[in-house]
């Protein structure tokens, strides 16, 4: 929304701050629960039949199968969580991740975990009952609950219509401020780490992707513990940039690893330099796409033989993340 001085608006909760000449100019930041009473209202909406209900039966009994493109997470979680959140009247759930922060209080996830439209493109809100549990495991939440306070994510992410994805796929990355947990502790006191945030950092490098994905692209996966939503999943291997089908090309700067990892792990962050749990947030995962192994990645056959499925996400640039990031570890 525009005007011609540039001040922000208020509306229906959510403050649109004009475009004119800087990138921070784009900055959409949206009341989630700010009150007392809304923040126990979400609170009270997550219960634990409710979460449960996230999950997809299991119908087949598969023994355990791990490798770089998919495995348990066994080492020690306090920094990435499942986000709970209900999208167009549907309670759904993606990944996010605790950053270094001024407010000590913010994730970094997917604009589309926080923002999103109807499966035709329409009818753009905000994604309701905002719930962050870091260090997530089988229902229990070992830091606490973070009801959300505010969302951040850029002007030209909510006119996004699922058509053009080269135009709106790099803008698929938010910010959420978090509430306190019961305990009156912010988010970075509570788990006691962050991860770093990095811009305009090379893509092609060794990383680490995080996610509790409710499903598997692998048959011999789907229904394991770490692909149900309920226990942390990774990939871990060199990025290569996603250039979409031909038919469909994707947004420049799109990046990932070879990934079995499903619907659920969406907003999980890319880490490059991770070390002892700590690392350096380079990009997150909103995305499954096939690629090559040649060098321009494209896979051109309908049944993407030859090819492997990668989990992809914009790379964090100075450009559109920064200026999030900064209005959201300020709020």
């Amino acid at each position: 929304m525009r005007t011609a001085l540039g001040i922000g608006i208020l509306f229906a909760g959510t403050v649109f701050v004009a475009p004119t000449a800087t990138a921070a100019d784009h900055v959409v930041v949206h009341e989630q629960a700010v009150s007392a009473a809304d923040q126990q209202a979400v609170l009270a909406y997550w219960t634990p039949e409710r979460i449960r209900a996230l999950i997809v039966p299991s119908t087949v009994h598969n023994p355990p199968k791990a490798g770089p493109d998919g495995a348990p997470w066994t080492g020690e979680n306090r920094t990435v969580g499942r986000l709970f959140f209900t999208d167009h009247g549907e309670d759904a759930s993606c990944t996010a991740t605790v950053v270094d922060s001024a407010n000590r209080s913010t994730a970094v996830t997917a604009g589309h975990c926080v923002n999103n439209t109807d499966l035709l493109g329409d009818n753009n809100a905000w994604n309701a009952n905002v719930l962050f549990v870091p260090g997530y495991h089988d229902g229990q939440a070992p830091y606490g609950e973070f009801v959300g306070r505010l969302g951040v994510a850029d002007a030209t992410w909510l006119r996004n219509d699922q058509q053009d994805a080269a135009k709106y796929d790099p803008y698929d990355q938010a910010f959420v401020v978090l509430n306190p947990n019961a305990q009156g502790q912010r988010v970075r006191d509570a788990v006691g780490a962050a991860q770093h945030i990095g811009f305009d950092r090379p893509g092609a490098v060794d990383q680490f992707q995080f996610g509790y994905p409710r499903a598997s692209s692998d048959p011999a996966r789907d229904n394991l513990p770490e692909y149900t939503g309920e226990r942390p999943a990774f990939c871990h291997g060199v990025a290569k940039e996603y250039p979409g089908p031909p038919d469909f090309p994707a947004g420049p700067d799109m990046w990932g690893a070879a990934c079995t990892m499903g619907g659920g792990s969406s907003g999980g962050p890319r880490i490059a330099d991770f070390h002892h749990g700590i690392g350096t947030v380079v990009g997150d995962n909103t995305q499954g796409g096939y690629l090559t192994t040649g060098t321009d990645n494209v896979c051109a056959t309908p049944d993407h033989s030859g090819c492997a499925r990668h989990l992809v996400g914009p790379q964090f640039s100075g450009k559109i993340t920064k200026p999030l990031y900064e209005r959201a570890q300020h709020s």
